[in-house]
This record gives C-alpha cells, sequence and structure tokens, in this order.
C-alpha cells in the first residue's frame, strides 16, 4: 500500500476513536482531544490526494476510498454533535442536516457502485463540487469543536454561547446545501452510466 492509501486509510481508523472522544465527558478535555484528531484527520485528506498527485501514485483504490473515508469522518461528526448540542431546536436541525447529508451519500455512492460494474468499469473521481462540499463540512465542524474546546477553558456567557451555536449552526446548513448541490451535479454528470434495464 503506498503512502497516499495509507493517509487515507487512517482517516477511516481515526473516525470512531474521534467519535468516542468526543463523546466520552469523562475523557479530561475530551473536545479538545476531539478537535485535534478530527484536524489531524482531516489534514490527511489534504495530503493524500497531492502526495498522489504529485509522485504518481493515483491508484483506483484510492479514488475509491479517499471519498468513503471523508464520510466516515464527517458523519461520526455530525452524528456526535446530534447528541452533544444543548437544545432540542439544534439536535433537530442537526438531525435535518445528518439526513440531507447521508441522503447525499447514498445517492452519489449508488452511482459510484454502478459506473464501476458498468461495462466501462469506471470509477468517478470527486469533482469540485464535492471537495467544496468536504471542505465547507469540515471548516464548520472544526468551528464547532473549537467552541466545545473553548468552554474547556473559559466560561463564556450566554451571549456568546448562543452567537457561536448560530455560526455554527449556519456553516452547517450552507455545507448541507454545498453537499445538495455536488450530488446533484454528481448524479446529473454519470446519467449516463444509469441504466435502469440492467
Amino acid at each position: 500500500m503506498n503512502l497516499p492509501n495509507k493517509l487515507t486509510v487512517s482517516r477511516a481508523i481515526l473516525a470512531p476513536l474521534f467519535l468516542a472522544t468526543m463523546l466520552i465527558t469523562a475523557i479530561p478535555y475530551n473536545y479538545t482531544i476531539s478537535l485535534l484528531l478530527f484536524i489531524a484527520a482531516s489534514l490527511t485528506d489534504l495530503f493524500d490526494g497531492k502526495i498522489a498527485r504529485k509522485r504518481g501514485l493515483v491508484t483506483t483504490f484510492g479514488k475509491f476510498l479517499d471519498p468513503i473515508a471523508d464520510k466516515m469522518l464527517t458523519t461520526a461528526a455530525l452524528l456526535g454533535f446530534m447528541i452533544i448540542l444543548p437544545t432540542v431546536c439544534l439536535k433537530v436541525q442537526f438531525a435535518v442536516i445528518t439526513f440531507i447529508t447521508m441522503f447525499r451519500e447514498f445517492a452519489v455512492a449508488s452511482v459510484r457502485l454502478i459506473a464501476v460494474s458498468s461495462e466501462k468499469k469506471k470509477v468517478i473521481p470527486a469533482n469540485i463540487w464535492g471537495k467544496l462540499k468536504t471542505v465547507s463540512q469540515m471548516a464548520s465542524i472544526i468551528f464547532g469543536l473549537f467552541a466545545y474546546s473553548v468552554m474547556e477553558f473559559v466560561s463564556l456567557s450566554c451571549t456568546a454561547e448562543k452567537i457561536a451555536l448560530v455560526i455554527f449552526a449556519a456553516l452547517s446548513w450552507i455545507a448541507a446545501v454545498l453537499g445538495v448541490i455536488s450530488g446533484f451535479i454528481y448524479v446529473f454528470g454519470s446519467r449516463e452510466l444509469i441504466d435502469p434495464s440492467k
């Protein structure tokens, strides 16, 4: 296994570890640790593609696993926030955001499987919209984790906490909308590979 693929696999492995530290409040400074783990995992997403392209190490395995590892990490974070967010309103919002995100991911994954199973055996890499969706998701998650991390060290006023949560929710909705747009473009662009008669 080459280095970029090892980085991708490490991201998938870090996902459940990150979720565990996010949820187990008995761990001292658990939110700070989960923030650092998420940043580390996100950096593997930045470097695996760059290294693969620079060194000519792009593989079918990497193209297929990279977006899956992204989904594992971001889904873990969304599920974690559904549990730790302080109000029912925010929990419901994140339930909707998680549903939208998962619906999009299942649709795109289905197209990927159809494409790789077709006569052309085509592996479809992530497009620029998919990358924007991933970056926006990771940025919103990092912001949310950072806010929780700060609260482990300093006591925020109710107003400051509410502002942080509003910003976090807004960033999360932007990521969800980008997910819908990128998913539609992805499925529409692959329509010639979809043959319901087969």
